[in-house]
């Protein structure tokens, strides 16, 4: 049986007994149904990873026992800021997930022409809170230890005067494909558009920005949730770890 891991954001350097946090006293307690003596794998998000064991079980809480440190390096030696066009429900939250099991490292939601979804102060604190549970559970499933930053919400146009490193942004009626770029020092930033993918005056600006080069990606026009899933897993196989 494969041992359930767990994200715990506490010292895990620790001797003395730590208390699991809600989400992970739900997840191992309440969802598995551990019992004391069970083994687990935790990890702070920050590259620390261990062994542990359930060491205290009640109704309301559980504590564990840190035992061994665990040697795992499941980062990418590419460094990937995904800029996303914030789209509806779903298909953002699938965007995500796939997002952070490819080794992404930062996450953006931005707010662009064609973007369908209107979320107010209130509304965008609570999408960003569930996105970034999303990115807990990626982590969690697929062996990652450092979790993805997910920053704010802004417009196209502010993350792209904030960003230094090459990006790319996809057109149908680019000249250029990904065997024509080669990353700065392991670092790149990729922009993916909402359900109506971005439009004709957004790819305009982007060109005019020495840094962001315009790309084709294939013949076919994708989904927003593919077109995500398709761009990270290609520039790891061309730069990343894919292959490795």
């Amino acid at each position: 049986m494969r041992i359930p891991r767990i994200y715990l954001p506490l010292d895990l350097n620790s001797t003395e007994p730590l208390k699991l946090t809600d989400h992970a006293f739900q997840h191992t307690v309440k969802v598995l149904r551990l019992k004391i003596e069970s083994k687990i794998i935790i990890f702070d998000g920050n590259g620390n990873e261990y062994y542990a064991s359930l060491s205290e079980v009640n109704k309301k809480n559980a504590s564990i026992k840190v035992e061994d440190l665990i040697e795992n390096n499941s980062e990418s030696n590419l460094k990937v800021h995904l800029g996303l066009g914030i789209s509806k429900g779903e298909r953002m939250d699938f965007a995500i997930q796939k997002a952070v099991e490819l080794g992404v490292t930062e996450i953006s939601p931005l707010f662009t022409e064609h973007c369908v979804v209107n979320l107010d102060e209130k509304r965008i604190k609570k999408r960003l809170q569930h996105w970034q549970g999303i990115i807990v559970s990626a982590c969690e499933q697929s062996g990652r230890n450092v979790l993805p930053t997910l920053h704010t919400a802004t417009t196209l146009k502010i993350w792209t005067e904030q960003i230094n490193e090459t990006c790319l942004v996809f057109n149908p009626v680019a000249t250029k494909t990904l065997k024509d770029i080669k990353p700065e020092n392991n670092n790149m930033s990729l922009i993916i558009g909402p359900e109506g993918g971005l439009s004709s005056n957004e790819l305009l600006e982007l060109e005019k920005q020495n840094n962001i080069q315009s790309i084709k990606f294939g013949p076919r026009i994708l989904r927003t949730e593919t077109a995500a899933l398709s761009a990270i897993t290609a520039i790891q196989l061309l730069w990343g770890d894919l292959l490795k």
